[in-house]
């Protein structure tokens, strides 16, 4: 009998692996555990095809989305907002503007972008030039310009 025996985990297991990956376990663990409770499959070579086909088009389509991103990341650098606002002493705005109004800006001139991405911690209340970065994907941080001008 072998001493291991090799399958494809269809769900996490702690101390094993992640889903997908093909792992070597003893056949009794298989058998007994994994198996029944269809955290795993039997590597055959048609199932080990099919894991491979899978990780080239998950790979594929990581590739296209993070050229997106990109491309959306160049727009948004080349990207300055100017919001003019009612202002007291001191350069102080009579409220603040959110990332929601940013957003609303930022379609008008062309480019959307979800205001949950944009890394603003609290709203502007003061005039002046902000950066504001804008994380599109975990590697892909883009930087918008915002400017608060007085009304």
């Amino acid at each position: 009998m072998a001493s291991t025996l090799q399958v494809i985990l269809q769900g996490d297991v702690d101390k094993l692996g992640k889903s997908g990956e093909l792992v070597k376990v003893k056949p009794g663990y298989a058998r007994n555990y994994l198996l029944p409770r269809s955290l795993a499959v039997r590597a055959t070579t048609a199932q080990i095809n099919r894991l491979n086909h899978d990780r080239a088009v998950a790979l594929a389509k990581a590739e296209k989305a993070k050229k997106e991103a990109q491309e959306v990341a160049t727009k948004i650098g080349a990207l300055h907002l100017k919001l003019a606002r009612p202002v007291g002493e001191d350069g102080r705005l009579f409220g603040s503007v959110t990332a929601k109004e940013i957003e609303s800006a930022a379609k008008a001139e062309g480019v959307t972008i979800d205001r949950k991405k944009m890394q603003l911690g609290e709203p502007l209340k003061a005039v002046g030039l902000v950066e504001i970065p804008v994380k599109l994907m975990t590697d892909v941080i883009a930087t918008l310009k915002v400017e608060v001008v007085a009304k």
